[in-house]
């Protein structure tokens, strides 16, 4: 089973997941509108860092989730 397949079936029976991954998404959201702008401030830099890394906290958890899942279903 496609690491995209797992995924799906988390967000519908995993609340840990959904969770993550709707935070995963409005950051995302978040960085599409910081990065419209041309220059950033450097309070704006900083945000956009941190949201990055916010982001990718999010996914390595949902990665994981997925791992424990596929350790768990085979």
């Amino acid at each position: 089973m496609k690491d995209a397949d797992i995924a799906e079936i988390l967000k519908q029976q995993n609340e840990q997941y959904r969770k993550l991954y709707e935070e995963h998404k409005k950051l995302g959201y978040l960085l599409e509108d910081i990065d419209k702008k041309r220059y950033f401030t450097p309070e704006e830099e900083l945000e956009r860092k941190r949201i990055q890394k916010q982001k990718l906290l999010k996914k390595d958890s949902m990665a994981e989730i997925i791992r424990q899942y596929k350790k768990n279903h085979n």
